[in-house]
């Protein structure tokens, strides 16, 4: 099918505002009672000699540089300068890493009531590890829950 003159003045305006190809297609049917196939719009656009626009890609943020003494954020991970965070529960205390163990996403130290110490990690597929310092240790089960808790609080207040 063939548009004349005027027609065709306003499928160069529509690409002129910037119009997609089917937004030209709708607006030739709803505007002009013209049906046309997706294709017949890209080939009549070509013969037009005419090109659409790209969209503008999405400019990037600009970086906020933080706050002295605020955490820096590393690798998704924030992380404090001076000193590796720490949470306490009621005796069992979580410490994360500033760089996490080779195979984990995030890694860190645990000291659980009685003392005993071991090191902790999550690896990409999200599970939790424990490594005791003491072979065989096993943390009461109270321990463990305090530091599951101890260790959601930390991640969280990392942004974890």
């Amino acid at each position: 099918m063939t548009l004349d003159d005027t027609q065709r003045k306003k499928v160069a305006a529509w690409i002129a505002e910037g119009a997609k190809l089917s937004e030209i297609q709708n607006r030739l049917a709803s505007e002009l009672g013209v049906r046309m196939t997706y294709m017949d719009v890209r080939l009549l656009v070509d013969d037009l000699k005419l090109t659409p626009k790209d969209p503008e890609p999405p400019k990037p943020a600009a970086p906020v540089a933080p706050a002295p003494g605020m955490p820096q954020k590393t690798g998704g991970l924030k992380l404090d300068k001076e000193s590796a965070p720490e949470s306490s529960v009621s005796g069992v205390s979580v410490s994360v890493d500033h760089i996490a163990r080779p195979g984990a996403v995030v890694s860190g130290k645990v000291t659980f009531s009685d003392g005993q110490k071991a090191d902790w990690y999550i690896d990409q597929t999200g599970r939790l590890g424990l490594v005791p310092q003491t072979a065989g240790y096993r943390p009461p089960a109270a321990d463990l829950q305090q530091f599951q808790a101890a260790l959601e609080t930390e991640l969280s207040r990392m942004g974890m």
